[in-house]
């Protein structure tokens, strides 16, 4: 018989680092968090700088609302978020981060620190976490905004360090989940540099047209078809580059649904029906907007994968609006 093992609350750290394992799978997971919690709190400049590929560090500074030194110490809680109150919010999601596990999550595998400051303050708090330990709490001088500081991912958990690429590979993962979220955001200016050199900036108030020439290339551009077609309270729009169209290596495909990065088994399922090539794919950059009620977007940890409440008609709104964009 296998020996009885007593249960026992996990420590807070040890959860902490459990919760990590979901929520950052690598620097790009903590990109991605970082720069979703500036856009919630209204930035219209976003920031990133990043080197060894974000292994060592990861700097995300906004010119958001901030937070005063309550919230920035309740944010490092876990299941601590200004997002959601209740358990109907769940199904009215129209903000990115909301589970409340980012921020202690990170701060539980690195060197962490967060710079905030809320109009009318004084000054910024300052906060200091070491491997998920406040260190120090203090205050700082920062325009309104916040500054969140990552360096050394996964100092204290050597196993999860080992399956990270190489930083070039890291850099390029970074790449394209800023360039995603920036297409979504076209509004908002965004400028990611890396070991010292600017890798792109975008400014702020761009056109999706203009953002997606910039992010994926003149030639690119130069062959995509507008897609703009509603049925049924769902919107579909973005682009799809003509069918004889071949690019070497794997096309670039875009999907957000309410502007959040994410896709599902339709959205994959409906442009491959729709496509008329069988010998490559198509570049697409596709957005599908409904109501929030219509969209689970709580069924994955990293926030990758949404489910649809029907799938069957989102399937068919994008079906004809390909139809329509390939005439």
């Amino acid at each position: 018989m296998a020996e009885r093992r007593p249960v026992r609350v996990l420590p807070e750290t040890v959860a902490n680092q459990i919760a990590a394992g979901e929520v950052v799978e690598r620097p790009a997971s903590v990109v991605k968090e970082l720069v979703e919690n500036a856009l919630d709190a209204g930035a219209t400049r976003v920031d990133v700088v990043v080197e060894g590929g974000g292994a060592k560090l990861v700097e995300v500074a906004d010119n958001g609302s901030g937070m005063d030194r309550e919230d920035a110490l309740a944010a490092l809680e876990r299941q601590a978020t200004s997002k959601i109150s209740t358990s109907e919010d769940i199904t009215h999601i129209g903000t990115f981060g909301f589970r409340g596990e980012a921020i202690p999550s990170i701060a539980s595998v690195s060197r962490f620190s967060i710079v905030t400051r809320i109009e009318g303050a004084d000054a910024a708090t300052s906060i200091q976490v070491i491997g998920g330990t406040r260190d120090w709490v203090g205050e700082a001088g920062r325009p309104i905004g916040t500054t969140v500081t990552v360096r050394d991912l996964f100092f204290n958990v050597p196993a999860r360090r080992k399956f990270l690429r190489a930083p070039t590979t890291e850099l390029t993962r970074i790449r394209q989940t800023l360039s995603a979220i920036a297409l979504a955001n076209p509004a908002v200016a965004f400028r990611l540099r890396a070991d010292g050199r600017d890798l792109f900036r975008l400014p702020e108030g761009d056109a999706l047209a203009d953002r997606v020439r910039v992010i994926l290339g003149e030639a690119v551009a130069d062959a995509l078809l507008p897609i703009d077609h509603e049925q049924g309270g769902i919107a579909v729009s973005g682009f799809i580059s003509k069918p004889d169209f071949v690019r070497g290596g794997s096309p670039e495909q875009y999907c957000f649904v309410n502007r959040r990065p994410a896709t599902a088994v339709q959205v994959h399922v409906a442009v491959r029906d729709a496509w008329p090539v069988r010998d490559h794919r198509p570049v697409v950059v596709l957005f599908v907007d409904l109501p929030p009620e219509e969209v689970d977007v709580n069924v994955h940890p990293a926030k990758r994968e949404v489910r649809f409440r029907r799938g069957d008609l989102v399937s068919a709104a994008i079906r004809v609006a390909l139809a329509k964009a390939l005439g």
